[in-house]
């Protein structure tokens, strides 16, 4: 008996890992990367603030819903409040197009030089540094058991590579045949990516041994939304497919008739419908357990940027700069809002405004 009450002391006494801080502390919102903000949709009235950095911005922002963390091809990391006003800024030496992970208190990014970064969230100073031999394109994931937490992320180096995320010591690496462009989902102990080889990846997360890999297409440059078993993403053929990454089986593919222009994009998951825009300039919403196409739209440009998806809109951004909010049961436009630059990333819904980059390095918060 008194064994058990020491066991149990112990347990209480060990500290737990946080998990997800906020909506949005990732890229796609959560593990899972599906892309859904439970927030309703702010109104894109007016802007709010600007905040200009040094060169475009590629890389979706993400909060810890008190900071906004974006970074920059000027190289450097911002940190801003609420307002706009800059908390702090960290420099990296090389274009940051990933978007950043926030976790644990600490901000996880990588760059073009392939260097990774872990900086605490609060004053922006270095904890460590880890080299890939590739640039880094796409955002961090994590995965925890409450003692013990790991960092994964993709590189043109082939390598999807698994870091300690307290002392920036890899833990492993798993050699794909091609460069790693998309953010990894993780669901439990699995790790899901699709690669510039055409195969959609399931790796354990604790081996970083291959559970099993699947051929989709000629490359695959998004990320998986992840639901139920179900992987959904595009690739760069013009195809959408549904893997069921449990047992590998393709359960459906949609493809257009003639125009098979790539989905760059990653797409959103909300009730049973999967929503992707692609650079044949369309928005689609398909039925996700059956693959019928319920809607499209035209989005007036190519859509390179994933959906972020309310329970009553897809909030949309194009090359031409517009941020559209489209009707989630029929794809009718509710609105449109033109940037006036072209915006490469979707934007983050915070304080009930849209925060977002543009390519003429300026941070825009839109709203009432």
């Amino acid at each position: 008996m008194r064994e058990t009450i020491l066991t149990i002391f112990l347990l209480l006494s060990i500290p737990e890992l946080k998990g997800q801080d906020t909506p949005w502390n990732i890229f796609r919102g959560n593990q899972q990367l599906t892309g859904f903000a439970d927030v309703p949709t702010p109104s894109a009235s007016a802007i709010q603030w600007t905040f200009k950095t040094e060169d475009e911005i590629k890389s979706s922002p993400v909060s810890d819903g008190q900071k906004i963390v974006i970074g920059s091809t000027d190289g450097s990391l911002y940190c801003l409040d609420l307002k706009g006003r800059l908390i702090w800024k960290f420099m990296t030496g090389n274009a940051i197009e990933a978007p950043a992970l926030i976790f644990n208190g600490y901000v996880y990014v990588g760059n073009l030089s392939g260097d990774f970064y872990a900086v605490n969230l609060n004053d922006g100073k270095l904890q460590w540094q880890y080299k890939t031999d590739g640039q880094i394109m796409a955002g961090a994931n994590y995965w925890t058991d409450g003692k013990r937490a790991l960092i994964l992320v993709g590189s043109y180096d082939y390598n999807l590579h698994c870091i300690d995320a307290h002392t920036g010591k890899g833990v492993w690496r798993y050699e794909s045949n091609n460069y790693l462009n998309g953010a990894v989902s993780v669901d439990q102990l699995v790790a899901v990516f699709g690669g510039c080889d055409g195969f959609l990846h399931v790796v354990d997360i604790l081996t970083g041994k291959a559970r099993r890999t699947i051929e989709i297409a000629t490359y695959v440059a998004g990320s998986a939304a992840l639901e139920k078993g179900r992987a959904y993403i595009g690739d760069y053929d013009g195809g959408f497919t549904c893997i069921d990454y449990t047992n590998g089986r393709i359960v459906w593919k949609w493809q257009h008739e003639s125009t098979k222009l790539p989905f760059i994009a990653s797409p959103s998951l909300y009730q049973h419908m999967v929503i992707i825009g692609g650079r044949d300039k369309y928005v689609y919403c398909f039925d996700k357990n059956s693959g019928k196409l319920i809607w499209k739209t035209n989005s007036g440009d190519r859509v390179e940027a994933s959906p972020v998806v309310t329970e009553s809109n897809a909030i949309i951004v194009n090359l031409r700069g517009d941020l559209l909010a489209l009707n989630l049961k029929t794809g009718k436009k509710a609105w449109t809002y033109e940037t006036g630059s072209s915006l490469f990333a979707n934007p983050l819904i915070i304080d009930n405004k849209f925060v977002y980059g543009s390519q003429d390095g300026n941070i825009y918060c839109l709203g009432q």
